[in-house]
């Protein structure tokens, strides 16, 4: 079945609707290069109006060093918050911190261009150094080797902030390694780092990516990253279920693993039931529900082409039992839902994992983001039958758990509906979140039994 849309731009011929859509992305294009060299700009004036002379007492201090000027336990200090800075501190230098009173608070990046200049690694009374930070990389690791299922060959290693290495997120596809950089100072340590997690995991390919706006901000040369053959595809395990992970055309690390132990709870629950999954990327909640659950009739929508094409390709590779007869359908979530609300349709089960509509603190993006969230969840609550299942998720770090929940709950009540909640869930051991970093507690499920 195809559900794909069609844009109409009334009165174009066809080669106008081409130079139309030019100048369209040609626009936005432009408008997102202003929008970086503004950030550049004001990142370089953040570094001028930090002080670099040297406040009283200082002498003694573990060099280089950075002093702040209020207390924050937050991992990512800005600007406003810092103090004093000595001359030897460079881009992408190991910094010892000092609070206010001059007394030791902690150890983290430096980088004097960032929009956040410091990026703590550690608070507490030892400073930090180069050793400690191969130490934080054994242990990230050997963490999760500790539970990690025999029957899953796929997890995050090292979670940023979490595990006190801020600015590095890996994650493990079978023998390859993962890697999104965000940080200088990471950046010009993984020479060192990439070999002792290759040692310590026994994998031998790996994969660097850093966003360009993020490398541009930090002043990191991707051109530099460690080398490697080319690695595109992998197939991996995960609690038995075989998926194939596209590192050119995936998303992130190339596949989301944080929804690994919601995967296995959904299909608990669906057996001999129908399951719409929306916004299903490549596929593995409803191959789950399948092969795992005994789902009866499974219906999977995305409007991402490459990303159904790999779906497909993940539910062939699990037909060792017979070909799992999954409804794949190239469509918008949204405008799939209203034609199964039209045509008065509806499921045991509604599944919705969107991609991250939240991607500011405030103003008219942040609005726009929870209007996104509101219309998805109104109408994936149409189309499931009472007593039936809505599992919904967000990835928005901007948005709260119990500001998700709200939003679930006032959307039921302007429709008049009524929630039985079950469970608010989140991502398995593999990802945790640091107590002073709420933003890290990044997804949320919640599920609900709709009860009229």
């Amino acid at each position: 079945m195809s559900f794909a849309l069609k844009r109409h731009n009334s009165g174009l011929t066809a080669p106008l609707c081409t130079r139309y859509d030019a100048r369209v992305q040609t626009g936005r294009k432009e408008g997102k290069q202003r929008t970086m060299k503004k950030g550049e700009a004001a990142a370089r004036r953040n570094a001028q109006r930090i002080s670099s002379s040297a406040p009283a007492g200082s002498s003694s201090w573990q060099s280089p060093w950075v002093q702040l000027k209020y207390f924050t336990y937050h991992p990512a200090v800005y600007p406003r918050m810092l103090g004093s800075v000595s001359a030897d501190a460079r881009p992408g230098s190991l910094v010892q911190v000092y609070d206010k009173n001059g007394e030791f608070f902690g150890s983290g990046f430096w980088n004097p261009i960032s929009r956040t200049p410091l990026r703590m690694l550690h608070h507490g009374k030892a400073p930090l150094s180069e050793g400690d930070l191969l130490a934080a990389l054994r242990r990230a690791v050997m963490r999760r080797q500790e539970w990690l299922p025999e029957d899953t060959t796929a997890c995050r290693l090292v979670h940023g902030d979490s595990d006190e290495l801020g600015g590095l997120i890996v994650d493990r596809y079978g023998d390859v390694l993962s890697v999104e950089v965000s940080v200088l100072g990471v950046w010009q340590r993984l020479g060192e780092w990439l070999p002792l997690l290759h040692e310590v995991c026994g994998t031998k390919r790996h994969v660097v990516q850093v966003d360009p706006e993020i490398a541009r901000m930090e002043g990191i040369d991707p051109t530099t990253a460690p080398e490697c053959a080319p690695v595109r595809r992998v197939r991996i395990l995960e609690h038995g279920v075989n998926f194939e992970v596209d590192f050119e055309r995936g998303h992130k690390t190339g596949f989301f693993c944080d929804q690994r132990e919601n995967r296995y709870k959904l299909a608990q629950l669906v057996r001999g039931k129908s399951l719409l999954d929306l916004c299903c990327y490549t596929g593995g909640f409803s191959i789950y529900a399948k092969l795992l659950g005994g789902a009866g009739e499974v219906t999977a929508v995305d409007l991402d082409e490459e990303a159904i094409a790999l779906a497909r390709r993940n539910a062939n590779i699990n037909s060792r039992r017979g070909p799992l007869r999954i409804d794949f359908v190239h469509a918008d979530a949204f405008t799939y839902a209203r034609q199964m609300i039209r045509n008065d349709r509806q499921f045991d089960v509604v599944l919705l994992d969107p991609p991250k509509f939240v991607t500011s603190r405030e103003g008219e993006t942040r609005e726009e983001g929870l209007k996104k969230y509101r219309d998805l969840n109104a109408l994936g609550m149409q189309c499931v039958r009472r007593d039936g299942l809505l599992v919904t998720c967000s990835c928005s770090g901007l948005l709260s758990v119990a500001d998700f929940e709200q939003l679930v709950i006032h959307t039921a009540q302007r429709l008049g509906r009524r929630l039985q909640i079950l469970e608010t869930s989140g991502p398995g051991w593999d990802h945790p979140y640091l107590s002073t970093y709420p933003e890290g507690r990044y997804l949320k499920v919640l599920w609900a039994r709709i009860l009229s």
